[in-house]
């Protein structure tokens, strides 16, 4: 194993051995907030140059167990003092707990073990040696954090260690309220002298120690950016979603400004995984939580690895986030080192923004807005049907979910509460007929062609897209005028789309052509086709729908390739669905790959249930022929006289149905041969049976869940 020596200018993320090339010093504080080191930094350039020597690290750069042996050895052991806030507890940091527990031990240095939240942990205490008053109060100083009180923490820890300084009790900070760049601690009243009379409401909620560490790019990023768009910003910020008091600002201010969505960029979940949802301080705004996320990497490993974000990040900003029912949008900043601090020996890292994410994110925000301000026969929504593998005989599959029927409901559903929608196909059965008189995956020749998207136009939004991708499509499928959906007479691209009023319901394009569907379905590698953009690209910039539903589980799009989460502008289910409002009716026993469309397409997720199962069995003129050829193999054992009436019902009942044609029988065959035939048949039917196993049968398969949502638009 390589000891690698910290590189100023770097934020590590504890996955190597690293020496942080400290010196030792009278106090030493760990903790893994990058605000709190920027606090206690500037704190102790307060205290003056006489003041004990102070050593601030982010534990979470000793992750590997020999950082901390190492840090235990030449740092812990050498202190007067040692303090180390732990967010999560001990079970985050276990070896670094028990090393530092130890080495404190064994050098009889005072230890204190500190919560990273407001919540008291009895195993920490335990573990601490300090006496339980300075515990206290050391943990107050945090708790309520700000200039002051890390000034006064720093002298408190001082006297601890025996300099015999002065210090003041905690003094409590304001645990939640309004920021505003120009305005100090305005309230609602004052905010709205900033804003532009009648624009929508986005909520920014944010957590109160990037106020106090004066580390708020991002926020300041996040209100110019909807500003642009004509959205006004509510940034509030607060000790966290599960203070009381905090909890019950939000709400208020929420109500009172008509907010109409929130971005949400605190980490974890006011429930826990595995329990009863408990409310939260958005519920009652009945809006969508985006969930926007302060990256803990570096913007160089997010644009170079493929996953995104960092497992740490994926379980506090995405995972658990999850659990209140937040919709996943971007990163828009990422942790860099803005300076080092001599005094401390610790880089100081704030976030540093990333203009595109910003401008996605406000671009979905400002979407959401927009759809909600509409009135409802204003609204244009797109509804997609799956088609895999590309035949025609797989038109709107979904798993456990009748989709012609369950899109003709919605489309029903739409039409009653105000949406523009009209030519409302009957049922199913008559949706997909239309669909297929039209151009499919399986094929455009002889088809109707409704819709196009000219050549000039596809070329004009296809080139607004990154370089890489451009290239990239081109190098596999050629130019456009190579695609089988390009019309060469007409110059334009046949769109698989049926128009019902302000409703559009389309085809979601094949990932290729020519290639094998059931490998290349969820190919990381594979880039869509030249048709495929030019379908969504059509919907985005010349339909110019206002949100876009695909219909059950479960499309192509969130399968693309591109990062795992927290994607970029050259990953393709946003280069293709862009900041657009989505949803998604989905099976509610999947929800691993129901995740995939919530992480990568910002899919708000409707759950239908599984539908009930019966076996598979014959019916209709199929279960007659089957019951005639078992009657007619028992007749020839037992009563031959009537075998010449059952050949000729049984030939009769397959010439009527079609079914002749299908075993192959010809006009010249015997009828005996051509009972052998049938006999075949069914047995081969059979087979497919057994092996199919169970049927599965659903009537209204969107379920009362999406018309509810789709109401809830007006």
């Amino acid at each position: 194993m390589h000891l690698l020596q910290a590189k100023a200018g770097s934020v590590s993320d504890g996955s190597e051995a690293v020496d942080l090339g400290q010196t030792p010093g009278d106090i030493v504080f760990l903790t893994a907030a990058d605000t709190e080191i920027a606090s206690m930094a500037l704190a102790r350039r307060r205290c003056g140059p006489s003041f004990p020597s102070v050593r601030v690290a982010n534990y979470l750069q000793l992750s590997h167990p020999m950082s901390v042996d190492l840090y235990v050895e030449q740092i812990v052991g050498q202190a007067k003092l040692v303090v180390a806030r732990l967010l999560g507890g001990r079970s985050y940091w276990s070896y670094g707990v028990e090393q530092i527990a130890e080495g404190c031990r064994r050098h009889a240095v005072p230890v204190a073990f500190l919560p990273g939240d407001d919540q008291p942990d009895e195993d920490l205490s335990e573990s601490s040696t300090v006496d339980s008053a300075t515990y206290h109060r050391l943990w107050q100083y945090c708790i309520h954090g700000g200039p002051d009180n890390a000034y006064q923490f720093l002298q408190c820890a001082a006297d601890s260690a025996g300099f015999g300084t002065d210090w003041l009790e905690p003094r409590p900070l304001l645990r939640a309220g309004i920021y505003w760049p120009t305005l100090e601690t305005p309230d609602l009243v004052q905010l709205r002298t900033q804003w532009r009379a009648g624009a929508p409401v986005a909520a920014i909620v944010f957590y109160r120690a990037l106020l106090q560490a004066s580390n708020l790019s991002p926020v300041d990023a996040l209100i110019d950016a909807l500003a642009e768009l004509g959205v006004n910003a509510l940034p509030i910020f607060c000790a966290s979603l599960k203070d009381p008091l905090s909890a019950e600002l939000i709400e208020t201010l929420l109500d009172e400004s008509g907010a109409g969505v929130i971005l949400n960029t605190t980490g974890f979940a006011v429930s826990s995984p595995g329990q009863r949802r408990k409310a939260t301080p958005f519920d009652a705004a009945c809006c969508p939580v985006l969930q926007v996320v302060l990256a803990s990497g570096t913007e160089s490993g997010w644009r170079t690895e493929t996953r995104g974000l960092s497992a740490r990040d994926i379980a506090m900003n995405v995972a658990l986030p999850e659990v209140d029912g937040r919709v996943l949008s971007r990163a828009i900043a990422f942790k860099a080192e803005a300076e080092f601090d001599a005094l401390c020996e610790c880089a100081i890292v704030n976030h540093a923004v990333e203009p595109s994410r910003v401008q996605f994110v406000a671009a979905l925000a400002a979407n959401w807005l927009h759809l909600r301000a509409a009135p409802p026969s204003a609204r244009r929504v797109a509804l997609v049907l799956a088609n895999y593998p590309n035949r025609d005989g797989r038109l709107g599959n979904g798993v456990g979910l009748d989709t012609p029927a369950g899109t003709v409901n919605a489309l029903r559903a739409l039409a009653a509460n105000g949406f523009d929608v009209d030519q409302i196909p009957p049922d199913g059965d008559a949706l997909i007929a239309h669909l297929m008189a039209g151009p499919t995956n399986a094929a455009t020749d002889g088809r109707e062609i409704r819709e196009t998207l000219t050549a000039d136009d596809y070329h004009t939004y296809f080139e607004r897209l990154p370089d890489a991708l451009q290239a990239a499509v081109t190098a596999r499928w050629g130019a456009p005028e190579d695609d089988p959906f390009y019309l060469m007479d007409g110059q334009a691209f046949a769109l698989p789309v049926l128009r019902c009023g302000s409703a559009i319901v389309g085809l979601q394009p094949a990932r290729g052509y020519n290639i094998n569907p059931t490998e290349t379905y969820h190919d990381p590698d594979l880039v869509p086709p030249h048709g495929y953009f030019a379908f969504y690209l059509w919907l985005r910039h010349h339909a110019g729908v206002h949100a876009v539903v695909h219909m059950g589980k479960h499309g192509n799009l969130e399968w693309l390739p591109g990062k795992a989460l927290a994607l970029s502008e050259a990953c393709y289910p946003e280069a293709l669905l862009g900041p657009m409002p989505h949803v998604y009716p989905f099976i509610v026993n999947d929800p691993g790959e129901g995740t995939q469309a919530k992480r990568r397409a910002q899919a708000v997720i409707i759950d239908h249930l599984t539908p009930p199962l019966t076996r598979a069995e014959s019916y209709g003129p199929l279960a007659e022929l089957e019951r005639l050829v078992d009657e007619y193999y028992e007749a020839s054992g037992v009563d031959p006289r009537r075998l010449a009436l059952l050949r000729r019902e049984i030939l009769e009942l397959a010439n009527r149905e079609g079914l002749a044609s299908d075993c192959g029988i010809v006009a010249e065959d015997a009828p005996d041969d051509a009972l052998g035939k049938l006999d075949n048949y069914l047995c081969e039917l059979k087979e497919l049976q057994i092996r199919d196993g169970l049927h599965i049968f659903g009537e209204s398969p969107t379920g009362p869940q999406l018309t509810d949502l789709l109401v809830a638009l007006t």
